[in-house]
């Protein structure tokens, strides 16, 4: 494949419009399937640190309706909102014809980032959490928060909200801006262990360094996604809590050296074979979900290339039936 307009250039706002939510989750669904299938081969990651934050590249190749190379370099950098009055992740994706390896687009990763991320979330509660969840718990009420809310309510028929954050001020901007939106209840609140054990549902989504969901604040029958731990210094939940669950994560070999699975298995309560399944072999049938309303399952997502390629092939593939983009030779001359 080698268009004629050459390789695209897509900024933030051409991604945000040509990425619906409910079609990122598909996608997202769908790559997962196929690596459950054993369709794909494993996405690679590579992180380096830096001074105050630091980078990571992954890539993967999937096959939608041809297949795609895509390779994310994101730069991770949580003090620019107060230092810098900028992103604290941003940066680009290229996505290429895994045929012959041309640059089909180069485009901003932050919303894809965003949305696959709260797009992989809403894939795992299809199949681990109970179908009648309603009550849910959201920690970490920044962007990520805001999509992790957006996805779980088109799988889950939610009705009450609680806002968790470090900075009060924050979950209020959160409820007061979603309750409208959405059309749910949103309660800011202070005390996580009262709010967790009343919810059906809790996600992380925090850069904290250190555990603060506690395994005695988590219900019978609660569905857990731990979404902020993305390298091997972050941490959201407690280890015990990991080890008295059933264990589901995005890749495991990954979860084991970066998410929240890392510091289990350092602690001694587990190992990395005592993971109950990848999300890609449920959502292929090769295995159940939740077995019992009663069990407690937990969503160890770090983030994978598979959801940035199946999310980039989306907004590409919009991209040229609407004419989006600038068109760029980069090979001309």
């Amino acid at each position: 494949m080698k268009p004629a307009s050459g390789t695209l250039l897509l900024t933030r706002a051409d991604v945000a419009a040509l990425l619906p939510l409910e079609e990122c989750i598909a996608a997202v669904e769908d790559a997962f399937r196929a690596h459950g299938l054993g369709r794909c081969s494993a996405p690679a990651a590579l992180g380096l640190p830096s001074v105050d934050g630091g980078f990571h590249i992954k890539a993967a190749l999937l096959r939608v309706a041809v297949p795609y190379f895509a390779a994310k370099l994101n730069g991770n950098f949580f003090h620019n909102g107060e230092r810098f009055a900028m992103p604290s992740i941003q940066g680009l994706i290229i996505l290429a014809d895994a045929g012959n390896g041309y640059p089909l687009a180069v485009m901003d990763s932050i919303e894809i980032t965003i949305l696959r991320t709260g797009a992989a979330t809403a894939v795992a509660a299809r199949y681990l959490a109970r179908p009648d969840s309603s009550v849910i718990t959201i920690c970490g009420c920044g962007n990520q928060g805001r999509v992790q809310l957006r996805a779980l309510a088109k799988v889950l028929p939610l009705r009450h909200v609680y806002a968790f954050d470090v900075s009060g001020a924050q979950a209020k901007q959160f409820a007061g801006e979603l309750a409208p939106e959405m059309g749910i209840d949103i309660e800011p609140v202070t005390d996580l262990r009262t709010a967790v054990g009343k919810s059906d549902v809790c996600v992380t989504c925090t850069p904290s360094k250190k555990f603060f969901l506690h395994r005695d604040y988590v219900a019978p029958g609660t569905f857990v996604a731990a979404v902020g731990a993305d390298n091997e210094e972050k941490q959201e939940l407690d280890p015990d809590l990991l080890a008295s669950s059933r264990v589901v994560t995005d890749l495991t070999e990954q979860c084991a050296e970066i998410g929240d699975l890392h510091h289990a298995v350092s602690r001694g309560v587990m190992r990395p074979g005592d993971v109950y399944s990848e999300l890609g072999a449920i959502a292929a049938g090769l295995k159940p979900g939740r077995a019992s309303n009663e069990e407690i399952t937990v969503f160890d997502s770090t983030g994978t290339a598979l959801q940035d390629v199946a999310a980039a092939a989306v907004v590409y593939e919009r991209a040229m039936q609407q004419g989006a983009g600038t068109g760029f030779q980069f090979q001309k001359g």
